[in-house]
């Protein structure tokens, strides 16, 4: 016998042995931990964007108080910031002329409350019946809506019908009609400018 019956006789012995390896390799498969999923949360990907937005805050009579507009938004997950591109944000009160804010990027707190400004920052006080209009530049501006404040701490000037006045660090508290120049205060005053 030494066919090919004769061969299958031989192997046979090892036939449950190779079975045997064949579950073993099998079974092995099964219970490897599945590959590590990449870490998405590391990463600084938005969840939501939002072009040519427009928010109003109302007051307690339903009457706007502020408003907050954008030509797009971006929320990004990972640190809960929200960026903003052409901000601009006006604040109204009915004893109180408007104030207009405009910038070139800003970014809101994860809570909401604060707003910080930058790139080319203005912030422009109407006029009212005994005040010109007041203007302030910068390069940066905090700014904390419900409480009616802006500062910052770097170079400002500021220019109403009369006066420019350059200055390192403000702090402007529309509710109280204060305004604090900080340090290197340089003015320059023309009555007859108009």
């Amino acid at each position: 016998m030494t066919g090919p019956l004769h061969r299958l006789r031989e192997w046979s012995p090892l036939l449950p042995l190779l079975l045997l390896l064949a579950a073993t390799y099998w079974l092995n498969q099964q219970v490897q931990p599945l590959p590590p999923r990449p870490d998405s949360s590391k990463r600084h990907d938005p969840d939501f964007t939002i072009s040519k937005l427009s928010a109003t805050t109302l007051n307690e009579q339903g009457v706007p108080r502020f408003i907050m507009s954008a030509q797009k938004m971006v929320h990004y997950p990972d640190d809960d910031s929200t960026h903003l591109d052409e901000p601009q944000l006006t604040s109204f009160n009915a004893d109180r002329p408007p104030v207009y804010t405009f910038a070139r990027q800003g970014e809101v707190s994860s809570k909401g409350d604060e707003i910080f400004l930058r790139d080319e920052v203005k912030l422009v006080r109407a006029a009212s019946a005994t005040q010109s209009e007041m203007t302030f530049t910068t390069t940066y501006l905090h700014v904390i809506p419900d409480r009616d404040l802006a500062d910052t701490d770097r170079p400002v000037t500021m220019m109403d019908a009369h006066n420019i006045v350059h200055a390192v660090g403000m702090q402007f508290d529309n509710k109280a009609r204060i305004m604090k120049l900080l340090a290197q205060v340089k003015s320059q005053h023309d009555p007859a400018k108009n």
